[in-house]
């Protein structure tokens, strides 16, 4: 199963982690080079919830902002 909210579709986001060195020109130097860019990701903050869908329990991977929205509503 994927990492994605089956509520609202929320899954990874990508990017880059930029690398620097040298010296900051207000600090003296002659200012910060790039030297390596490297990608990253960021997860959702999934939940497995039992969540009534149509009145039925069922466990479902939510994130944590349908669970503060009240987009969902749980099944104790």
């Amino acid at each position: 199963m994927a990492r994605v909210c089956e509520v609202c579709g929320k899954g990874k986001l990508y990017g880059s982690r930029i690398t620097r060195r040298g010296k900051a020109k207000k600090e003296g130097g002659i200012g910060r080079h790039v030297v390596k860019v490297s990608a990253r990701t960021q997860s959702p903050n999934l939940q497995r919830l039992r969540v009534l869908v149509d009145g039925v329990p069922k466990r479902l991977k939510v994130c944590t902002d349908c669970i503060k929205s009240g987009r969902i509503e749980r099944a104790y």
